[in-house]
């Protein structure tokens, strides 16, 4: 188990350094069996409102709340993990809703894993030419966060918010000295020339080494080539400025053009919703839950715009 946790952890993140350490505890607290654990419902702030039927010009709220990983379990989501690929079904469902005349995703995430996020970011991209998407840093889009961000037609940050973290890196953990001092070895016995390669009970090779770091230029390559597509600006200058890897306070990160503006959330909804031509209906917002739990049913997941559980709220 901790060597599959080494490995995993061992892949390319775009997340802040900082919160490693906690998806690394996570991911070994919730690798046992938890099938006798209740998951209790996923809280969202349209708990408080009344279920309803859509009508016609309503915007979808996309919740992109927590640490981004591939798939997140029921148990994983009760501790701040989100599954792209949940997310990217509720996103596709609110396309498909005809009901549904903007997007916006509320993004309060310190980015995550690569994988996946450069598939959901290119569809969103894709999507501007269906609907109004908007995103808004309520209050943190770091990394991979700030990647999807990027993505829809416009993106603002809170007044208090930061986007940033514009980067990707890789952790190994060396544990062969301290394995030495509890009388451990371990012998890995393997078939082809890499196959052990990064493994936790010797030091990093220098070979090693430069793989992993090739790995991590690719993602970032990757990572700043959509961010100046997503932004319409030159590849120099999201690599060269843009914080550099560092998180930016909200005026800086606008500066920097990293958003388009600094505004409170209610003000955000409030441009969409005129955007997308509500007139009346601007007055009401309507949530879609961001955790809405998919279906492994291909027909189900056709027709999942049909079974999103909408939440009507009053926007202020």
């Amino acid at each position: 188990m901790q060597y599959a946790l080494d490995t995993v952890l061992s892949a390319p993140w775009a997340v802040l350094p900082d919160r490693l350490p906690f998806i690394r505890d996570l991911l070994m607290h919730s690798s046992g069996d938890h099938a006798t654990m209740r998951a209790r419902e996923p809280q969202t702030s349209a708990d408080t409102g009344r279920s309803t039927r859509t009508g016609h010009g309503a915007i979808a709220v996309l919740r992109l709340y927590g640490m981004l990983v591939p798939r997140a379990s029921n148990f994983a989501e009760q501790f701040g993990l989100i599954g792209v690929e949940r997310f990217t079904q509720n996103f596709r469902a609110a396309l498909a809703d005809d009901s549904i005349a903007g997007i916006m995703l509320d993004v309060d995430s310190p980015g995550g894993s690569v994988y996946g996020i450069m598939e959901l970011a290119d569809e969103i991209y894709r999507a501007r030419a269906q609907k109004p998407i908007v995103a808004i840093a309520n209050s943190l889009a770091a990394s991979a966060a700030y990647w999807i961000g990027t993505s829809a037609g416009e993106f603002y940050v809170t007044p208090g918010g930061e986007a940033g973290s514009i980067g990707v890196f890789a952790a190994h953990q060396d544990l062969s000295q301290a394995l030495d001092k509890a009388g451990i070895r371990t012998t890995l016995i393997a078939a082809g020339k890499h196959k052990t390669e990064g493994n936790p009970f010797e030091p990093l090779g220098a070979e090693a080494r430069r793989h992993v770091q090739a790995r991590v230029d690719a993602y970032y390559s990757a990572f700043v080539n959509s961010v100046a597509r997503n932004r319409g600006l030159d590849v120099a200058t999201v690599r060269n400025g843009m914080g550099q890897g560092r998180m930016l306070s909200a005026q800086a990160a606008k500066v920097e053009g990293m958003v388009d503006d600094v505004l409170p959330f209610d003000a955000v909804v409030r441009k969409l919703a005129q955007r997308a031509g509500e007139g009346k209906a601007a007055n009401r917002l309507r949530a879609i839950d961001g955790l809405a739990r998919p279906r492994a049913n291909a027909r189900v997941a056709a027709h999942a715009a049909a079974r999103l559980r909408l939440i009507e709220l009053l926007s202020a």
